[in-house]
């Protein structure tokens, strides 16, 4: 990997937003939607780039593909200034946009991916390897003569993840590549961005409330909330400074006292059911051994902490609050 592949030097994005005051006065009023962010991005990273609703995430993908130009700050995404070069940068990065679809709503998607081959001029060689090889690792065989307003939002994902990887771009960004998968199909995906990522060094943002996507997929996660970055290392880290937990939810065959282990605290009990909490850094596998060694179990289930509650506790710690 070399370095500065993507690189922000204290940017800013400030909207103008009016407000109506009276019934015939207005006022205007500023959103700092992102302020004086600052990272770099190597070439073949993975990085997940997560937060709460409203944290800049969208906004700062936007400045980074050049539908939004920076208020202040200096952003480069290899070498070129995505707002003055938007068309040379088009043709080297690949964006999914969660439930904002790039497919053409009304054709099959075969014909969706014909549009992308004449407009990225892809070889036609090309061309037809790529298509290959995403419809036979994203499972979309069947789908490809069904019009995209017909396809379930977890189909029409995995038909825009394909989408925007048949020009060979260096870069993609994901927002929610996960959204609305099934088990099976999360699984897929997951592989599927890791092959991509080892094999053709394709530099990966992604953006997801799914801390498991993170997990599975990056060596490196980073913070944002109110615009500012709040966050910059590796995933298990992260738990340890917001000091979050799991979940480990517990069926017993009867009704006990609250379960006793050294490796979790029981916060919760309802009949028969026992909600344990254990450091989300931690593995859930010798907590569920020395449950099932001593008690009776039916079911059990883990939660994964929730990315908000986790920035939650990093605010509190710093008294940002």
């Amino acid at each position: 990997m070399t370095a500065d592949f993507i690189t922000l030097d204290a940017v800013e994005k400030v909207f103008d937003v009016r407000r109506r005051t009276t019934r015939l006065r207005r006022e205007t009023h500023q959103v700092r939607a992102v302020d004086t962010l600052t990272f770099r991005i190597a070439r073949g990273e993975m990085v997940g780039y997560i937060g709460p609703n409203g944290a800049g995430k969208s906004t700062t993908i936007k400045m980074l593909t050049g539908i939004l130009t920076p208020s202040a700050g200096h952003l480069r995404v290899a070498g070129l200034d995505p707002s003055r070069e938007r068309t040379r940068l088009a043709r080297r990065i690949g964006v999914v946009f969660g439930q904002r679809t790039t497919l053409w709503w009304d054709l099959p998607l075969r014909d969706s991916y014909r549009l992308a081959h004449r407009m990225y001029r892809i070889p036609d060689a090309r061309f037809r390897e790529n298509l290959d090889r995403c419809v036979e690792l994203l499972d979309l065989k069947d789908l490809l003569d069904v019009p995209v307003r017909q396809l379930p939002l977890g189909q029409r994902m995995r038909g825009d993840i394909a989408a925007a990887l048949l020009h060979d771009p260096e870069v993609l960004y994901l927002d929610e590549p996960t959204i609305g998968l099934d088990v099976i199909s999360k699984v897929k995906v997951r592989a599927f961005l890791r092959d991509l990522n080892a094999e053709l060094g394709t530099t990966v943002l992604l953006t997801t409330h799914d801390l498991t996507d993170i997990e599975q997929l990056c060596e490196r996660v980073m913070v944002i909330d109110h615009g500012r970055l709040m966050y910059d290392g590796a995933p298990a880290a992260l738990h340890e400074v917001g000091e979050s937990e799991r979940m480990l939810v517990v069926d017993l065959e009867q009704e006990l006292p609250p379960i006793r282990t050294p490796l979790a605290r029981t916060v919760k009990v309802e009949g028969p059911r026992q909600w344990l909490a254990f450091p989300a850094s931690a593995s859930a596998a010798p907590v569920v051994a020395a449950i099932a060694a001593d008690y009776p179990l039916v079911d059990l289930s883990v939660r994964e902490p929730d990315i908000e509650a986790v920035i939650a506790k990093m605010y509190a710690d710093r008294g940002l609050q």
